[in-house]
């Protein structure tokens, strides 16, 4: 996370800049490509002479509203090709020192009522590769967690990791922590892929090791699935699917791979080692996957998630993406809280050393924009495939005095026309095309809207459509 940008450098852009191409299949070309959500719509850094001002501000009063926490884990035994996230490699002496730590950030202001009051829906100990740490680290890091954080009685604990770190001892050692979701990542089942990826457990192990997390039946287990990976083929991705479906699991995601170019993956690209598949034909894979996941009759709970049944809630993921504050602990986290968007000292003994020495953990900070609730509501609302127009608008009028189908309904109309939503009374549903370019709809929408209530309104055309 990068606190560089602020929204006061970008340019004006009409609003045909945010229509999408109309004509042609709209699964491989409605926009020129993939775009992320980027979290900083509206946003302002805080200059860093401001920082200690501005977080004892943001912690002087309980939080308010829905609350969930994100506990870093930053250590990888190998960089994976595709991953983009990569900071610290893996040394077993590592961990204990490191929980040791984040047991102290946790404690450091257990009692303070931003941290203290208000219940916490859910935790996610992500990474990295929390699943590298002992049976014993992990369980002292949940009882932590558990014991300095007032979680609601129904919390989701996720842990994320490895398949084959979870044998049955550290499995069983996670549920009777409180841990009741693990996160596993999988990327693939086909071997020849997992080889060029350089996944080190091959297809029958990770099976094995996923239908035991099953048999165990004391959380829900999901699983995240990768398309456009180098040598998979459309029928090599629908074998995936299948497989996850056979398994059983709670729940799946199907995501489409990020080429980042500063990943070991983006460098065997450019020096033509590997090849993934093509942007334009992530739309059929995406299709295909939605449709097996519907034949089987899994509920999707987002874009890019389903799940086979009640056990799997998915809260983290909604919660975060639909504007709840959120905690962070460990070394580079990242929060949210009182209207700011906030990231822990990223270097692991930096971090350590100012928890010590009771300094600040701030490593950067940001300032929403005054309207956020506003607009995480349109992007909780676009995640989950559809959009309240009618409250939208409600909540655009009594934030800002602008009419929203008349500065939106224009942009709205243009992605119906072009096959990426339909109207149903007060709701835009997301077509399987819109699903699929969900991200780039909704950075596009929150964009223009932030554009608009940012500079004043501009004179548009209301779309028969939308009226």
């Amino acid at each position: 996370m990068t606190f560089s940008r602020s929204h006061e450098q970008s340019p004006y852009k009409p609003i045909e800049a945010f229509y999408a191409h109309e004509g042609g299949e709209p699964l491989a070309n409605a926009f020129a490509g993939r775009r992320g959500v980027h979290p900083f719509v509206g946003m302002t850094p805080v200059p860093e002479h401001q920082w200690a001002r501005v977080w004892t501000e943001m912690t002087a009063g309980p939080r308010t509203g829905r609350s969930v926490a994100y506990i870093h884990v930053p250590f990888c035994e190998s960089h994976c090709l595709f991953c983009g996230f990569y900071q610290n490699a893996w040394h077993e002496p590592l961990g204990g020192r490191y929980v040791d730590t984040l047991i102290g950030h946790l404690k450091r202001d257990r009692d303070r009522s931003y941290q203290a009051e208000g219940p916490i829906r859910a935790v996610y100990l992500g990474g990295g590769t929390p699943t590298l740490l002992s049976i014993h680290d992990l369980a002292r890091a949940v009882a932590a967690v558990r014991e300095y954080l007032p979680l609601a009685s129904d919390c989701e604990i996720t842990v994320e990791g490895r398949a084959r770190d979870l044998d049955a001892d550290k499995a069983h050692a996670l549920f009777d922590a409180g841990v009741n979701r693990l996160s596993i990542g999988v990327q693939s089942f086909d071997e020849d892929v997992r080889r060029r990826l350089g996944r080190k457990t091959d297809r029958a192990e990770l099976i094995r090791r996923l239908e035991d997390l099953m048999a165990a039946d004391r959380g829900a287990v999901v699983i995240d699935l990768i398309y456009g990976l180098p040598g998979q083929s459309l029928s090599v991705w629908e074998e995936d699917v299948r497989t996850a479906v056979g398994l059983g699991l709670d729940g799946v995601d199907l995501y489409a791979l990020k080429l980042m170019p500063q990943t070991p993956l983006g460098g065997a690209v450019r020096s033509g080692r590997l090849s993934p598949a093509a942007v334009e034909s992530h739309g059929s894979f995406y299709a295909r996957g939605a449709e097996l996941m519907e034949a089987s009759r899994w509920e999707a709970l987002s874009s890019s998630h389903w799940r086979s049944g009640t056990r799997e809630r998915n809260l983290y993921n909604l919660e975060v993406k639909g504007g709840a504050d959120c905690l962070a602990f460990g070394a580079g986290a990242g929060g949210f809280l009182g209207g700011h968007s906030y990231r822990i000292l990223a270097d692991v003994s930096e971090h350590a050393e100012h928890l010590h020495q009771r300094k600040p953990l701030l490593g950067g900070l940001m300032r929403q924009s005054p309207h956020h609730r506003l607009l995480n509501s349109i992007k909780g609302d676009l995640e989950r495939g559809r959009l309240d127009i009618r409250a939208t608008g409600e909540r655009l009028a009594a934030a800002t005095g602008l009419d929203l189908e008349r500065i939106a309904g224009p942009l709205l109309g243009q992605w119906e026309r072009s096959g990426l939503l339909i109207r149903d009374g007060r709701w835009l549903e997301l077509t399987l095309a819109g699903r699929f370019w969900q991200v780039a709809l909704t950075q596009n929408l929150l964009e223009w809207l932030d554009q608009i209530i940012r500079d004043g309104p501009v004179l548009v055309d209301r779309p028969a459509a939308l009226t």
